[in-house]
């Protein structure tokens, strides 16, 4: 499997599962809309994390996450040059992933007719819509993720016995997977958590493009978890560097 490949499916396969239990937790009629929904949110995206690092990690590390790929890249950890390629295959991953997750659920969302609900089964939302505050706490959250996931990371791709790639081993996908979840329960009741820009923007892409009435994607808010990741993985990347 080629790296980009390995980021594409394992991207799919995130927004798959993860908007998947946003759905059955939050449309009309499906058996997973219950009051416990916040703790089987957290749990499933954490774990839907675990189960594509499992997969994909050998062959591309598993960054799956735009702010990972930028944030081992800061520090040093991985080539600017595959930059662009991986970001690519994980917004790519995350539009078709969220589209297949909309095909298991389409009759439950032709049954549910707020949109507000419909669209933060795809994307993320603030609790409060406050700019400021909203995307300081995708960047805490953010670098909170990655920087825990510098003390994760191992050589995994060298080529002529020079290591060009850190990533995420097999082994290593259940502590950060734990870590997802955990920011999800502590940091994630301000914007729900999005901490990965490929994981809200591709989702709120493919909402967009639904042939629903009166779509409301709030794109006016859609740069909060794309920056807000963005600057929080650099910041932790440089942070790291400085202390360690």
């Amino acid at each position: 499997m080629s790296i980009l490949l390995a980021e594409f499916l394992g991207t799919t396969i995130l927004l798959l599962l993860g908007i998947g239990v946003n759905a059955n937790t939050s449309l009309k009629n499906t058996i997973g809309n219950k009051d416990s929904a916040w703790v089987l949110v957290t749990m499933a995206w954490g774990l839907s994390v675990f189960i594509a690092v499992f997969i994909t990690a050998q062959y591309s590390g598993a960054h799956l996450n735009p702010a990972v790929t930028v944030g081992l890249a800061t520090a040093g950890k991985f080539s600017w040059s595959l930059v662009p390629s991986y970001i690519i295959s994980q917004f790519l991953g995350a539009i078709f992933g969220s589209w297949l997750a909309y095909v298991i659920y389409i009759d439950h969302y032709r049954l549910t007719k707020d949109e507000e609900t419909v669209r933060g089964s795809f994307c993320t939302g603030p609790s409060i819509r406050n700019y400021k505050n909203n995307f300081f706490s995708e960047l805490i959250g953010t670098f909170v993720l990655v920087f825990a996931i510098f003390f994760i990371v191992k050589p995994n791709i060298e080529i002529e016995g020079e290591v060009i790639n850190f990533g995420l081993g097999a082994l290593d996908a259940l502590p950060v997977g734990i870590v997802v979840w955990v920011i999800g329960m502590t940091l994630g009741g301000t914007t729900g958590f999005a901490i990965n820009p490929a994981r809200d923007f591709g989702p709120r892409l493919m909402y967009s493009l639904l042939p629903r009435k009166n779509k409301k994607p709030d794109w006016s808010y859609s740069w909060i978890p794309v920056l807000g990741p963005l600057v929080g993985a650099i910041l932790a990347g440089i942070i790291f560097n400085i202390l360690l």
